[in-house]
């Protein structure tokens, strides 16, 4: 029999994944641009994000968070809204509305956007967003802080639009800025949290598509609903909501996200 000792590795701790929170950095450096040689104590910020533009049904939505630097006083636990459960966006929505200065979320409806295409009626969404925080302000925010690389709010409808506040000047843009900005992480749970309200609202009135869970998107079980029911009044109807059938050797088709355009097609 053996008599060597058996040599056991010692198991390493696993290291602690360090998550980064959004904060105002990005903010507080464009209002220091923003003010430079300027005797203001300081400037209204806002930030802007949109939810639902890759959705079948519902509207698209605009958040806007706008907050006074530099005595905006301590940021909630904001976070990129699709990195928090239902639970704790809608936690955080009344410290995010005690947080700000003025809120608001903006809505495009689905016949808007069959009307104007998906980036007009982002824009539109945002430009109402605009037009409450304006109103209930006074005077529109010195700073526009965007998630994205693209500044969709010149393209609104100005038939739709002749009602509102102007549009905001200049928009600074910041890719993935609800991951590292706190006025537009916060933007983005307002957009969500009131969006997914208005999605299972409108699942209690036609409940074979999932609205409830899948808010609109293109889950398997809502394809389905639309291929044997067909669409309601809250699909964009402009887009191609089905894939046209296919021959067996054929690529199964997906749904693309849609960029510029009237919307989102089904793609190999």
């Amino acid at each position: 029999m053996s008599t060597t000792p058996t040599t056991r590795t010692a198991r390493r701790p696993a290291r602690r994944r360090t998550v980064t929170m959004p904060g105002l950095d990005v903010e507080s450096s464009l209002v220091a641009t923003r003010l430079a040689g300027d005797t203001v104590p300081g400037a209204l910020v806002a930030g802007m994000d949109e939810v639902g533009r890759g959705a079948l049904a519902g509207p698209v939505s605009v958040g806007v968070v706008v907050v006074r630097l530099p005595d905006a006083g301590p940021v909630p636990g904001v976070r990129d809204s699709k990195v928090l459960s239902p639970a704790r966006r809608e936690a955080l929505v009344p410290q995010v509305l005690a947080w700000a200065a003025a809120a608001a979320v903006g809505h495009a409806e689905p016949a808007e956007i069959d009307r104007y295409g998906i980036t007009a009626a982002l824009a539109l969404a945002g430009r109402r967003a605009w037009h409450r925080v304006v109103q209930d302000l006074g005077a529109p925010p010195d700073v526009v802080l965007l998630d994205g690389r693209d500044d969709f709010l010149p393209r609104a409808p100005l038939d739709a639009c002749r009602a509102l506040s102007a549009g905001p000047g200049r928009v600074h843009l910041q890719v993935k800025a609800d991951a590292t900005c706190a006025t537009v992480a916060a933007a983005s749970i307002l957009a969500k949290v009131e969006r997914d309200g208005l999605m299972i609202r409108l699942a209690r009135e036609h409940p074979v598509y999932g609205w409830e869970g899948n808010k609109g998107y293109a889950a398997a079980g809502h394809r389905q609903a639309l291929i044997e029911r067909g669409p309601s009044p809250h699909h964009r109807l402009s887009w191609r909501l089905v894939p046209e059938p296919v021959a067996a050797e054929q690529p199964v088709l997906s749904w693309d996200v849609p960029g510029e355009g009237t919307g989102g097609e089904w793609t190999a």
